[in-house]
């Protein structure tokens, strides 16, 4: 089951992910974060908590993807946190975080959509 949870912190908007991030539940996913990323007002972008995140499909990729695609249009960002075990193995291998900042917890993440981190 997929959750998501929205909280305004440091600036910026933080998602917290927690379930499974698949061809189920990834236009769910678009809907919700997509409609979050429009309403953003003064904030720089949005945090992925992915700590909760037991799995991702390629359909979950490509609905960040899509997120950070909108973001990046309004000179926004998408910033992850929190991946670990089976998450991380599949953002290595697709190359996904190589293009988008990766932090190591949610202090460095708001740090990096603030523009003080990295």
């Amino acid at each position: 089951m997929f959750e998501m949870k929205f909280a305004a912190e440091g600036g910026g908007l933080v998602a917290e992910l927690s379930g499974r991030l698949d061809a189920r539940s990834a236009p769910d996913f678009e809907r919700d974060a997509l409609a979050a990323a429009d309403g953003l007002e003064g904030e720089r972008g949005m945090l992925l908590d992915l700590s909760g995140l037991e799995y991702i499909s390629s359909a979950g990729l490509r609905s960040i993807l899509l997120l950070a695609r909108r973001l990046s249009g309004s000179s926004g960002r998408v910033v992850l946190c929190g991946m670990a075990g089976v998450v991380k193995e599949v953002f290595d291998i697709s190359g996904f975080d190589s293009f988008l900042p990766v932090a190591s917890g949610r202090d460095e993440g708001l740090s990096l959509l603030s523009g003080r981190g990295a």
